[in-house]
């Protein structure tokens, strides 16, 4: 039977396939694509510690490796080994970190967050970066409802994360505001980010030893390739990198095929062998960047 809570989304049956949402988020943002996943595998969406509806950060969990403690421990509670994972932004960063670990068959990384180098100025800009939005969303918090039923308005208001921020219901993009205020780790992590240190960093990475595909979009504004995927590029052994175009930094509501062509492409071409007849055709290739 399917479970459905704040706090995790479980369907579906077959190789199991992890999502990992971005920071701010919930395991909603993977709405667009759970309905054919979950026809094709099990999939596990688990809001993550310290989000609206997850489990409750622990002390002290300011760097990547305790944000990926925590998800470890939780996915072993859930009952979940190893596991496919697909991760967006700060969900693509953990789920390098697990892969790290050995709990991944394969990655689908979405703009993974932790791309960049201690010191040129990013996680400066990032942390500046989430500071406002945080502040703007709190502000207008009272008229959330009336500027997001305004596809307009919807797609200025969401020009950071989307690139057709109207293509989203109205509904959906007030669950998603009203959800990111709920997130008790904001301050924690702007913090650590202006701090600017290692620990917000994906290092190690010659460690990764499943096949890994970074998906990044065209028009990211938040983790711009150009300045993000460089290290991921050059130390993750075997990487691959598409581009998802006209997509922003949630792709998954811009461009859903898109997104899920490159899911089911890379879970499919590495199933485990007992799982290699069950029904489901491999996903088109994406576009090679």
């Amino acid at each position: 039977m399917p479970e459905i809570s704040p706090g995790l989304y479980r369907a579906g049956s077959g190789e199991p396939v992890v999502l990992l949402h971005g920071f701010t988020g919930t395991w909603h943002h993977w709405r667009p694509l759970l309905g054919e996943l979950a026809a094709r595998y099990e999939v596990i969406a688990p809001t993550l510690a310290g989000h609206a509806g997850g489990p409750a950060p622990e002390a002290g969990m300011t760097s990547l490796a305790a944000a990926a403690d925590s998800l470890e421990g939780h996915l072993s509670d859930l009952g979940v080994g190893t596991a496919h994972f697909v991760g967006n932004s700060l969900g693509g960063a953990l789920g390098l970190e697990l892969a790290k670990r050995g709990r991944a068959r394969s990655l689908v990384a979405l703009a993974p967050a932790g791309g960049w180098t201690p010191g040129d100025g990013e996680a400066k800009r990032l942390a500046r970066f989430f500071y406002r939005q945080t502040r703007l969303t709190r502000v207008t918090a009272p008229r959330i409802g009336r500027i997001l039923r305004n596809p307009s308005l919807r797609r200025l208001a969401l020009r950071d994360v989307m690139r057709h921020g109207e293509l989203i219901s109205p509904q959906d993009a007030i669950d998603m505001a009203q959800l990111s205020l709920r997130c008790t780790v904001i301050d924690d992590a702007i913090s650590a980010l202006r701090a600017d240190d290692r620990g917000v960093t994906v290092q190690d990475l010659d460690r990764i030893d499943c096949p890994v595909l970074l998906a990044w979009p065209q028009f990211d504004r938040v983790l711009p390739l150009e300045r993000h995927a460089t290290r991921y590029r050059r130390d993750i052994p075997g990487v691959e990198l598409v581009q998802l175009p006209d997509c922003g930094h949630v792709p998954m509501w811009d461009d859903t095929r898109a997104v899920l062509r490159a899911i089911t492409g890379l879970v499919d071409a590495h199933r485990a062998p007992n799982t290699a007849g069950e029904p489901g055709r491999p996903g088109a290739p994406a576009p090679v960047f």
